[in-house]
């Protein structure tokens, strides 16, 4: 069994409170759980407006499985238009 995880640094440009941040965040999370099969938390920048960090993981027996999945999801939160993605990264164990 392998797991794979990331660690996704997100700004939240335009955004002016917490409440806005949550209800972004609550609806992304919602389509990548249920687009990908994966686990997803927002693990830091709890109480910052505009920043937020999130970890996807997922459980596969094969390596190349779980980072093609993750990288789905990197792909994903690119295309959304109210996040801007700052960095990212994939580990695999």
């Amino acid at each position: 069994m392998l797991i794979g995880a990331c660690t996704v640094d997100l700004h939240l440009p335009g955004n002016g409170s917490l409440k806005s941040k949550r209800q972004i965040l609550k609806g992304l999370k919602e389509r990548i759980k249920k687009k990908f099969n994966v686990s997803i938390s927002e693990i830091d920048h709890h109480d910052l407006w505009q920043r937020a960090l999130l970890g996807v993981a997922v459980v596969s027996s094969d390596a190349q499985f779980a980072h093609q999945v993750l990288s789905k999801v990197v792909d994903f939160i690119r295309s959304e238009r109210r996040v801007e993605l700052i960095d990212y990264s994939v580990e695999i164990r």
